[in-house]
């Protein structure tokens, strides 16, 4: 399985640069977020900065493993990858560790190990080798089922460990099939059922109801062949009045009160100004610092080891979900934009090398790697600057954590090895 000395390969060294960057900046924020006091050595893995250095050494032996194996390995063991992580995840209800209400961890030792992590990469191959082999455009209903069962397998199996945030993540597949065909209809309906939901729980069902019939009457009436549906509109609209009771239902009787607390603090739902002050105590409490920490940082920042907010611990689990508020308080505005500056090469790079594959398997997977980087990078980010409500989900490359960081560097790296043989693969 490894690689033939006499193929011409040619690794994408931007892409690598982005990622040593986005994993260098990383870890000096984390040294930030978690140090206490002077530091003797930076190399002291009693501390959590020197545990992940480790953890960046076994990434680089990742990265040599990933890339000394040929690339067809990739594609031919997609399915076998995908089983395995599958049964990984089956296995945490039986071998799992709970930490903090989440049976999401296999404990080894003093580590523990998160297969969900692992499980983005072997689902992302595992849809490049079903819509590769069957050379599929995702115009019929069927193929359309079965890729989705291929997301929703994973996606049950998460949230049924109570990790509603890495479950999310999944949704990012939806890009990669509209890349390869799905019908606009599914990007409509999707962004429509999102306003929707947000409208319904904000104002209510009447005006839900009021502003639904408004579109979608005035649309019907712009339509040239009016008369030959009008039974439609009025489908359409007692569809979203369903939805939108569905919607409260679910928020109502199906969320965690944690859960509720957090959309109800995103959409100013709570009008009580005694319970609204106790829900920013409990649920809002790291946002609340996580917001005054990067606001603090200003233009410029305070500097490497200076935010004193950060230096304080004022937010909680900063090392790990909320790393990017160390970064707006350190290196403040111009630091901030810089990192997402970095993220966001990184996504346009790899879809631009997407585009060049020559093979589909190299390309749905390709769209995989960058659908997964933009809906992490996106998540956390607004979550940490109130943009969206709080979901515990880590920043790719930034966040503390051996099974994130291997995660997303098989996830990257396997796309660079895939890159690198396209000239091989006429």
């Amino acid at each position: 399985m490894l690689r033939e000395t006499d193929r011409d390969f040619k690794f994408d060294w931007i892409t690598i640069i982005l990622f040593l960057l986005l994993v260098g900046f990383g870890w000096l924020n984390i040294v930030s977020a978690s140090h206490v006091g002077e530091i003797d050595s930076y190399f002291d893995i009693t501390k959590l900065y020197g545990k992940h250095l480790v953890f960046i050494g076994l990434s680089t032996l990742l990265i040599v493993l990933i890339l000394s194996l040929e690339a067809k390995f990739y594609e031919r063991f997609a399915t076998i990858i995908y089983i395995i992580a599958m049964l990984s995840l089956v296995g945490l209800f039986i071998f799992g560790k709970n930490v903090n209400g989440q049976l999401a961890w296999y404990g080894v030792g003093s580590m523990t190990i998160q297969p969900s992590e692992f499980a983005k990469f072997a689902t992302a191959l595992a849809i490049a080798k079903y819509m590769s082999d069957l050379q599929t455009n995702m115009k019929t209903l069927g193929d359309q089922i079965k890729a989705a069962g291929l997301i929703l397998l994973p996606s049950i199996l998460i949230l049924l460990q109570n990790d509603t945030g890495s479950t999310l993540v999944y949704a990012s597949f939806f890009f990669v099939f509209y890349r390869e065909g799905l019908q606009k209809v599914y990007l409509t309906i999707a962004i429509s059922a999102i306003l929707l939901a947000v409208i319904s729980l904000k104002f209510g069902i009447l005006i839900t109801a009021g502003s639904a019939a408004f579109v979608i009457f005035i649309s019907y009436f712009f339509r040239r062949k009016k008369r030959a549906a009008f039974w439609k509109p009025i489908v359409l609209l007692l569809v979203c009045v369903g939805f939108s009771y569905g919607v409260e239902l679910f928020y109502e009787n199906s969320l965690q009160t944690h859960q509720r607390n957090r959309i109800s603090l995103w959409l100013r739902l709570e009008k009580d100004p005694a319970k609204l002050e106790q829900m920013k105590k409990e649920e809002a409490y790291n946002l609340i610092q996580s917001e005054q920490a990067i606001s603090s940082g200003g233009l410029s920042g305070k500097g490497f080891m200076e935010g004193t907010r950060t230096t304080g611990k004022f937010v909680p689990e900063q090392h790990t979900d909320y790393i990017f508020s160390t970064v707006g308080e350190e290196w403040g505005f111009l630091g901030s934009a810089i990192v997402i500056i970095l993220f966001m090469a990184l996504i346009i790079r790899v879809l631009v090398l997407a585009e060049s594959q020559k093979s589909t398997f190299s390309r749905v997977y390709g769209y995989g790697v960058a659908s997964i980087l933009f809906v992490h990078f996106t998540i956390n980010i607004g979550m940490v600057m109130g943009l969206i409500p709080t979901i515990g989900i880590p920043l790719p490359f930034f966040s503390y954590g051996g099974s994130g960081l291997w995660g997303f560097t098989i996830l990257l790296f396997i796309f660079v090895k895939l890159d690198s043989n396209k000239i091989n693969e006429w």
